[in-house]
């Protein structure tokens, strides 16, 4: 392991010792130019790639172009790097949730290097994800260097996030609003300001290198009482659609699991599927930006069972790309899928009830969209701020305000944790910062436990007594004197009145007296589910057990102090 000095800041300085907001501030503007270059590069090499392969894509054989880009984007992670594959959220979300948002440094290229072979090659995903895992590294490693405290760190990870999503769509509002929302998960003043600024210096370096433009433009839309009425019915198709995009993401990582292949092959399988969709459907292939603006435009001129089947198709690729093993992101998937959504419950709308006059189709695309990533990420005012943004729909913004609420709402009573959260949750490791689980996880057994004096089963009453009088503790384990295991504990409250009865002290033994059902804890069990059952309980103290040997004496007091020191730690300025 390579040992270096970190360089710490000069906490001595007045203004630095008073306040660190001013310290993240300043740092927040690194980080959102770094974030900002990170997806300014990526979106670059993936716009030169498709361009290096389109001559070769009206081949019969370009179906294997995602295949290979798939393929070598998981060797890359797999060898290389030593990273799995993903599309690397949740592994933000794991790094701010249990170890204070520590990422390593090649966090910081490795996802941009394996999305853009995946996502350029034609694989269906989105480059969002990865530039915000790297952005997050960014943030997380420049705190590390600054020797900054787990509170800090957290918030230029947040910092990282935001500059990296507000560079990508040019959309600083959008940017702030999911890394709060989504990756740190709390509203708090210490935060929100830092984000800010890294969120507009995030979109000032996209702004200064590839201009100042909305992703998509559109006409504007002139929307009726009905059409409102009408967004009731979208949002819950939209809900429909994140609930099996998620579920279908789900299952081909499952069935991909079970596939007795190297990675790199199950990569090269999904993506060779994907290829051959794309064949009849093209608009399945890639990002899929353009087809995006064409729908918003109004300009999708397929039928109604043609952008059906689209989006299913589109769902089905994505889950190809990312569950066999794949790089990218969901962003960008759930913006195509929510358009292709949107235009074919506009068709379906417009068939059934012709002689209302509905606004555009393009309407409904933007609302779609929004639909789309408020339910699978279950953040409506990301999924809100986003589609406004990036497409200046602000003349929308009541139905999309409905659509995008009744969505989220849907998706959470299906699916109560999102889908960046599913598996975390599902694991036990998903812990808000600033949570006594989060500040207790930090903490084990064995820096909680306290020695006591152990007695055995045949010993008199008498000697006990004489124990009592040089010992602090009420609680005494009883092992047994030949094997030496556990066999429960005695409560100065419970005997108390054999203690005053003198005629007892040679007639009674320990064995007597023994508590033998109190509930114990193992070594490895988690402080958090120990102070539960203590509470449940009503215990103050719990024996620490382990192959039937006392190990010790957890006791509530100290494990209250530990937690706050522990806290004191976390959040020391």
């Amino acid at each position: 392991m390579r040992i270096f000095k970190s360089w710490r800041y000069p906490a001595s300085l007045p203004l630095f010792r008073f306040d660190d907001r001013l310290l993240l501030m300043l740092m927040a503007v690194v980080v959102g130019i770094c974030s900002g270059l990170a997806a300014v590069a990526l979106n670059r090499s993936l716009i030169a790639l498709f361009e290096l392969l389109h001559h070769i894509r009206h081949y019969w054989w370009a179906f294997v172009l995602p295949a290979i880009g798939a393929a070598l984007s998981s060797l890359f992670l797999e060898k290389i790097v030593l990273e799995g594959a993903g599309h690397g959220v949740p592994e933000v979300l794991y790094s701010v949730s249990r170890y204070g948002g520590l990422l390593r440094l090649r966090s910081s290229y490795s996802r941009l290097i394996s999305s853009c072979l995946t996502i350029g090659s034609g694989g269906s995903a989105g480059p969002e994800a990865p530039v915000v895992m790297s952005g997050a590294a960014i943030g997380s490693n420049i705190a590390k260097f600054f020797s900054l405290n787990d509170r800090q760190r957290v918030t230029l990870v947040g910092c990282g996030a935001a500059g990296a999503i507000s560079s990508i769509f040019n959309a600083p509002i959008a940017g702030m609003v999911f890394a709060i929302e989504v990756i740190l998960g709390e509203w708090k003043s210490v935060n929100i300001v830092p984000i800010a600024i890294a969120s507009v210096a995030g979109t000032e370096v996209s702004r200064l290198l590839q201009g100042n433009q909305i992703a998509f433009s559109h006409r504007q839309f002139n929307i009726d009482l009905l059409d409102i009425f009408a967004c009731l019915g979208l949002a819950i198709i939209t809900a429909a659609a994140s609930i099996l995009l998620t579920r279908m993401l789900r299952f081909m990582h499952g069935t991909s699991g079970k596939a007795a292949i190297p990675l790199w092959t199950r990569a090269a399988v999904g993506g060779c599927a994907v290829g051959i969709i794309g064949i009849y459907l093209p608009v399945v292939l890639g990002e899929g930006y353009h087809s995006v603006r064409i729908m918003i435009e109004g300009a999708f001129t397929h039928g109604l069972a043609f952008v059906a089947l689209a989006s299913l198709a589109k769902i089905v690729a994505t889950s190809l790309t990312l569950g066999w093993g794949g790089s990218g992101g969901i962003f960008a998937p759930c913006l195509v899928i929510g358009s292709l959504v949107g235009v074919t419950y506009h068709h379906g709308i417009a068939f059934l009830w012709p002689s209302i006059s509905w606004v555009n189709e393009g309407c409904f695309a933007l609302l779609g969209m929004a639909g789309l990533i408020s339910g699978i990420l279950q953040a409506p005012l990301t999924g809100i701020f986003l589609i406004v943004e990036i497409t200046g729909g602000y003349g929308v913004i009541l139905p999309l305000i409905i659509v995008s609420a009744i969505s989220t709402s849907l998706c959470h009573y299906i699916e109560p944790a999102s889908f960046y959260l599913k598996e975390l949750v599902d694991r036990g490791h998903f812990l808000r910062p600033g949570t006594d689980a989060r500040v207790l996880s930090d903490l084990s057994v064995q820096e909680v436990l306290e020695d006591c004096i152990t007695v055995n089963q045949n010993m008199l009453l008498r000697d006990f007594v004489n124990i009592i009088k040089i010992s602090a503790s009420n609680y005494f384990p009883v092992e047994d004197e030949e094997t030496g295991n556990f066999l429960g504990v005695i409560h100065l409250g419970d005997i108390r009145p054999y203690l005053f009865n003198r005629e007892m002290y040679d007639a009674v033994v320990l064995g007597q007296l023994i508590d033998s059902k109190i509930e114990v804890v193992h070594p490895d069990d988690d402080l958090a589910e120990v102070l539960r059952r203590m509470d449940e309980n009503r215990q103050f103290s719990m024996p620490v057990v382990m192959n039937n040997k006392f190990v010790g004496l957890i006791s509530k007091t100290k494990l209250l102090d530990q937690y706050r020191k522990e806290l004191m730690v976390q959040t020391d300025q």
